[in-house]
């Protein structure tokens, strides 16, 4: 109860006297900071809002443009062509303007609309300049002049200093393809994988449907594409993902790993402190847009960074027929879970964030707590490993009201999740491998119950210091996680850094509040609803065979020098292996597969991983 009295700004007391007001100077000022730094973010977020809005262009131009105009007219010339008159007749007439004065706001009026113009004709070429798609046959190490004038006139359009989203309004859409063009892709995908008979029978098929039942589901396509930017991307989230009425655990979720060859910190809570750290540090670059936006290797071409909005404060939620996403624009807290229980970890406190030094001193007061969890608390997190409809069910009878409810909101809100684990993982002992396979099986799934499998992502702290995460896929592809954890990793080591002793850099504030345990109230039934979709993810972790295979021999310039894609190179080695196995080529559908690809410049730290269930 001490963090909630010092939560309490003021209280007062009835007496036969009158009301006796006590304020609490302290609790005021927090109050204070919180909606300063709430403000500034605003502020922030309108900034960028009006960079983004404007550019190629950026607003200063706004004034050189004006000052232009006005410059032209004060040399007896008018570029306005008669516009500037024109504008003039139509403002009202006042006392308290003149007439230069009415002719100057006149000229501001007319600089602006052309400003404006000059913007969307920038954007319009920029638009249809990134509808060029030769580039992409282009052979390796040879450029045609066509890309080569295209590529320079993209730099050109492309403007200076871009924010993340400052491409978003000049990307093309996606264009639908023809019926016929698709017909054909796919015939010619299919002929080497089929019989003469089967491939006779497929080609009717699809001329049948190309005259068919195609057209006019093309129209259905054409007609979306007209009011979406992306006619397919909902439609792929939805179905692909969020449907899906089976376990996300292992069939949706991925994971990401530490470095192989190094610990920083042998020190669970500094290793955490560092991490949650650098987490807060990729958010801040994120909302305030400093993230450079993603370009196609070796060409100046925008890729869309519209997923990079929902990486953090995220959660995916359960629903019988379907799930759906909810993303909150802030959250100033982190939920941690440790030996079956759950915290509230305030990252901010006094309007700014905490230092790494300070996240540690939390962490480890999680870790030194001696209580024990609550009944029915400890395998909560099961629900999110099962199937979905049971959870749907089981979110709406027991979590929908009461302390339930609001337990489970601060889980869903935080800005991402965090897992203390017990156990020590990494490449230890006398069997790196097989202590590898365990590590990789860990970050996956777990114990089915320590992962929040439905937030965007879940930052895993070993009690050796090795980490890890776990990331839900349908928020947006494995990229855009993979640079958030770059940045971390690298941030942590190479910037932040530790002490001699193993414990991150700084001081720690002695005003920081105890970090708050979540409080249930979990029934018997809703127990039993735990056991049930334990039962069901256990058994499909079980089933996963992993292996890790460390690569020393080469790292990804090996492959590209073969001129050859290193994710290519994967998929040329599953054909080779299912013929090796099978004497025949076919293809693969795999069920329950994870490919995990980081292949370094550098054969030392390169690795791939590979899981699958089986072969169809």
């Amino acid at each position: 109860m001490a963090e909630a009295h010092q939560a309490v700004a003021f209280q007062f007391t009835i007496t036969p006297e009158g009301i006796d007001l006590q304020l609490s100077h302290q609790a005021l000022r927090q109050v204070y900071l919180s909606g300063l730094r709430s403000w500034k973010k605003r502020v922030t977020r309108l900034k960028n809002n009006v960079i983004t809005g404007v550019y190629p262009a950026s607003p200063s131009s706004w004034l050189f443009v004006v000052i232009a105009i006005l410059a032209t007219m004060y040399t007896r010339s008018d570029p306005s062509m008669g516009l500037i008159a024109k504008i003039q007749e139509h403002l009202p007439v006042s006392d308290s303007l003149s007439i230069q004065c009415r002719t100057v706001v006149s000229a501001v009026l007319f600089s602006t609309l052309l400003w404006f113009s000059l913007i969307f004709t920038m954007r319009l070429c920029l638009k249809q300049l990134l509808s060029y798609h030769g580039w992409m046959f282009e052979q390796h190490g040879k450029v045609s002049n066509t890309t080569k004038i295209w590529a320079a006139m993209v730099r050109i359009f492309s403007g200076r200093q871009p924010l993340l989203y400052s491409y978003q309004g000049s990307l093309p859409n996606l264009p639908v393809p023809t019926v016929k063009d698709t017909v054909n892709r796919y015939l010619e995908s299919a002929r080497p994988l089929m019989s003469d008979s089967e491939y006779e029978r497929i080609t009717t098929l699809a001329q049948e449907f190309e005259s068919s039942l195609g057209n006019r589901l093309q129209w259905y396509l054409k007609l979306k594409a007209m009011w979406a930017s992306n006619y397919v991307s909902d439609w792929w989230e939805e179905y692909i993902y969020l449907r899906g009425r089976g376990p996300i655990m292992v069939n949706s979720n991925y994971y990401g790993m530490d470095f192989l060859y190094v610990t920083p910190t042998p020190i669970q809570a500094a290793r955490a402190g560092n991490t949650l750290h650098a987490c807060l540090l990729y958010r801040r670059k994120l909302n305030r847009e400093e993230i450079k936006p993603g370009r196609v290797p070796g060409l100046n071409i925008p890729l869309c960074a519209a997923q990079c909005e929902r990486i953090f404060n995220t959660t995916r939620i359960p629903g019988e027929e379907t799930d759906s996403l909810t993303h909150w624009q802030d959250s100033e807290y982190v939920a941690v879970f440790h030996r079956g229980r759950y915290y509230r970890l305030w990252l901010y406190h006094a309007g700014r964030m905490l230092s790494p030094r300070e996240i540690e001193h939390q962490v480890q007061r999680i870790l030194d707590d001696p209580s024990a969890p609550a009944p029915g608390e400890a395998k909560l997190a099961a629900l999110t490993a099962g199937d979905r409809i049971p959870w749907a069910q089981a979110r709406k009878e027991f979590f929908s009201s009461g302390v339930n409810k609001r337990s489970l909101d601060c889980i869903e809100k935080a800005a991402f999740f965090v897992a203390l684990d017990d156990d020590e993982q990494g490449m230890m002992g006398d069997d790196p491998a097989g202590n590898l396979d365990r590590y990789a099986k860990s970050l996956l799934h777990g114990k089915c119950y320590d992962r929040w499998f439905d937030k965007s992502f879940t930052v895993v702290v070993y009690k050796n210091g090795k980490n890890g995460l776990n990331a839900e896929h349908s928020w947006a592809d494995a990229p855009i996680m993979a640079h958030v954890w770059e940045y971390v990793m690298t941030t942590d080591c190479f910037q932040l850094g530790y002490n001699e002793e193993g414990h991150c850099k700084g001081d720690v504030s002695s005003s920081l509040p105890q970090p708050s345990r979540l409080t249930w109230d979990i029934p018997v039934q809703c127990q039993e609803r735990v056991d049930q979709s334990l039962a069901v993810a256990q058994a499909l972790a079980d089933d996963i065979d992993f292996h890790v295979f460390p690569i020393q021999e080469f790292g990804k310039g090996a492959i590209k020098k073969c001129k050859i894609s290193p994710d290519a190179f994967i998929q040329i080695a599953l054909q080779l292996a299912y013929y090796r196995v099978r004497h025949k080529t076919q293809r693969i559908v795999l069920k329950s597969v994870h490919l995990k690809l980081t292949l370094a410049e550098e054969p030392q730290v390169s690795r791939i991983t590979l899981t699958m269930n089986m072969f169809h």
